[in-house]
This record gives structure tokens, C-alpha cells and sequence, in this order.
């Protein structure tokens, strides 16, 4: 038998000589917090049910990935493909804490970003980079999640000021924002607002007794009568256009995100596969075991050469948003398949938070779903093939 050291899956398919030198740097950095503070504790805030996020969100914003491909506003203004290996690093350590990150950076600053006026982006922005305020997004309903055009959450005008009325639902960061990005229906289309925690009549319960994300703070939106100044109104986004583009842009980081999940799966796999004796030979020397090895590590290469060059299309500015559900589909779905075949190896060790391995597949099945299911993302890519939309009956 020839033993020979074994190469990582995205070294073989040649994904780093994609990969410029200050992307590197970055992930690098990404991937030293990861293992500094977060890979100690994460399988106990897991257990627990709980994750330290304001203190996690500062440390973020000190390292520079709060909304880090943002321009200006104390945003570091790093490439897409950047903020997408920075994602690939953080899911590695958990989807709760890409998650944490995802929605501050994608959805609650982007949105500010791109649809806010200049004193509602000088007011949050700076502070929202740094960690020192957290946001969230408030799109989905109890019965409203791949239909958002049926939202019931409703604002009206009263006077100079506006009411708001629903309730949203799965909001990740929910209970411990600062500012709340919700949409609302108006007689003038879908619109966006910023609704300060504390404003009376809004109250974001947290969500327990989850059995994914559980390091994660997951919350419903309550909102009574809200009442919020004109200025509260996110001035640039009229219609669900505006959502469902930060909703793009969160996509994207899923799509390196969930390769980060499904890369820590193999390589503890591989590693326990190798000291694992089994018949007076290590696992990994068994036929069988290295097949399983091989067509995981192909996908998770694959997934990974994809993911490089929709982010090479994006920062060359020639991305279509339709492009990114071809990322997130194959990501997140190849990503739960190699998580669910990596605890089989692992046996009865695999259902134990003494491995990643049962933590990530329990994740994916949250991330399989949010930011687009993958029928929603069949159905975008079926209708860029055929021409034809097949959402509704």
C-alpha cells in the first residue's frame, strides 16, 4: 500500500491560482479569527442555543467585514470575490455566524447603501461597519416567503408621518438590532423603512427551540401602529424591485458561504477517515470510502470554480442576477449532500457536536431554504432557459 500526503479538494481542481493576492490576504485573516474565536466555542453557542453577537459584531467590524464590499461610509470597499472567500471562511466556522454577517453587510446596509438617503446612510452606515449597530431585513411573513408580493404588513400615511402595521417572520438579528429594514405595501407600491428598535408598537420576539442555526438570533417583527417620521421612508426603492436586489446580493455570499460548510465537512472527514481503523486498516485505504472521498471533493471543486467566476463576473459589472441562483442552487444543494454523506462516514461519531460534521448539515437545511429555495432558483433558471414563468399556477 503507497501512502502519500493528501491534497485538499480545491488545491487539486486549481481553484488558487484564481484567487488574486489581496483576496488571500483577507480570507486568511477571516479564517485566523474563525479559528482564534469562533471554532473553540462554536459546537457549545450551538448546543446552548445562543451566540455572543454584539461582541462577535464588533470583533467583525475591527477586522473589516461589515459590509466590506460596500464603498465609503467606513466600508472597506473590498471586490466581490473578497467578500465571497470571506464568506466561504465564516460558514467553515458556522452558517450562523455568515449569517450574522450576511444580513448586517447584504440585506440591512446594502439596503441603506443603495436605497437610503444621505443623512439615513451618514447616520447607521459608519456605525453599522464597526459593529457598534446592528440591523436586519424584515421581507418575509408567517405566510409570505417566496411570494413576497403578498405581504400583508401595510404603511399608510397620517399626516407628515406614516403607520405600519404586520408582522415578518425568520428574521435573522432580529432581537438584537438596532434599526429593522422593513417593507411594507403603500398605495404607491412595496417600500422600505427604517424602524429604530425601541419605537413604540414594534417588538421583535426571539424565535427558540430551533433545530438549525441555533447560533443564531432568529426573531419575529411586530409592528402596532408604528408610527415613524417621513424620514424613516428609504427614499430610492419603489416596488419589490428593491428588496429582492439585496436579497442578490446576500445570494451571492451563500454561494461561497455554503462551500465553506461543506469544506469543513470533507476535510474533518478526510482527517478521520485516515486514523479511523477499521479491520486493521485505516478507513480512508478502503475502496469504498475513497469513491465517496473523490465524487465530494470533485463537487465541492466544481462548486468552488463556479462561485470564482460569477464573482469575477461581478466585479467586472457584467453579472446577471439571474446568474446567482445557478450559484446558490448548486452550492447549497451540493453542500447538504456532501455534509449528509460525511456524517454517514463518520458513523456514530457524526451525530456527536464533538464533529462539525451533524452541526453543518443541520444548518444547510436552514440556508437551503432562506434567500430563495432551491425550486424558486430552478424556477429562475427554468425561465431564463425556456422563456416561459412558470411561478404560477
Amino acid at each position: 500500500m503507497t501512502l502519500t500526503d493528501p491534497v485538499s479538494a480545491l488545491t487539486y481542481i486549481g481553484a488558487e491560482a484564481l484567487i488574486d493576492d489581496e483576496s488571500r490576504e483577507l480570507r486568511a485573516a477571516v479564517r485566523d479569527f474563525v479559528d482564534r474565536r469562533v471554532r473553540p466555542h462554536i459546537a457549545g453557542w450551538y448546543e446552548d442555543g445562543r451566540l455572543p453577537a454584539r461582541e462577535l459584531a464588533r470583533e467583525l467590524g475591527e477586522l473589516g467585514v461589515l459590509g466590506m464590499h460596500l464603498e465609503g461610509y467606513g466600508c472597506a470597499g473590498t471586490s466581490a470575490t473578497a467578500y465571497g472567500l470571506a464568506c466561504f471562511e465564516l460558514e467553515a466556522g458556522d452558517s450562523g455566524l455568515r449569517s450574522l454577517v450576511s444580513v448586517q453587510g447584504s440585506l440591512a446596509m446594502y439596503a441603506i447603501w443603495r436605497f437610503g438617503s444621505e443623512e439615513q446612510k451618514q447616520q447607521w452606515l459608519p456605525r453599522m461597519a464597526v459593529g457598534e449597530a446592528i440591523g436586519c431585513f424584515g421581507l418575509t411573513e408567517p405566510d409570505f416567503g417566496s411570494d413576497p408580493a403578498g405581504m400583508r404588513t401595510r404603511a399608510r400615511r397620517d399626516g407628515d408621518d406614516w403607520l405600519l402595521n404586520g408582522v415578518k417572520m425568520w428574521i435573522t438579528n432580529g432581537s438584537i438590532a438596532d434599526v429593522a429594514v422593513v417593507w411594507a405595501r403603500t398605495d404607491e407600491g412595496v417600500r422600505g423603512f427604517l424602524v429604530p428598535a425601541g419605537t413604540p408598537g414594534f417588538s421583535a420576539p426571539e424565535i427558540t427551540r430551533k433545530q438549525s442555526l441555533r447560533a443564531s438570533v432568529t426573531s419575529e417583527l411586530v409592528l402596532d401602529d408604528v408610527r415613524l417620521p417621513a424620514d424613516a421612508l428609504l427614499p430610492d426603492a419603489v416596488g419589490l424591485s428593491g428588496p429582492l436586489s439585496c436579497l442578490n446580493e446576500a445570494r451571492f455570499g451563500i454561494v461561497f458561504g455554503a462551500l465553506g460548510a461543506a469544506h469543513d465537512c470533507l476535510e474533518t472527514t478526510i482527517g478521520y477517515a485516515r486514523s479511523r481503523q477499521i479491520f486493521d486498516r485505516p478507513l480512508a485505504a478502503y475502496q469504498a470510502t475513497q469513491l465517496k472521498l473523490a465524487d465530494m471533493g470533485l463537487e465541492l471543486g466544481k462548486g468552488m470554480l463556479l462561485a470564482l467566476h460569477l464573482g469575477a463576473l461581478k466585479d467586472a459589472g457584467t453579472l446577471d442576477h439571474r446568474q446567482v441562483s445557478l450559484g446558490k442552487l448548486n452550492s447549497v444543494r451540493e453542500a447538504i449532500a456532501i455534509a449528509r454523506e460525511c456524517r454517514a462516514i463518520l458513523g456514530a461519531a457524526g451525530i456527536t457536536l464533538d464533529y462539525p460534521v451533524i452541526r453543518h448539515a443541520a444548518n444547510l437545511e436552514s440556508v437551503l431554504t432562506y434567500e430563495g429555495t432551491s425550486e424558486v432558483h430552478q424556477l429562475i433558471i427554468g425561465q431564463v432557459l425556456t422563456g416561459h414563468a412558470a411561478f404560477r399556477g
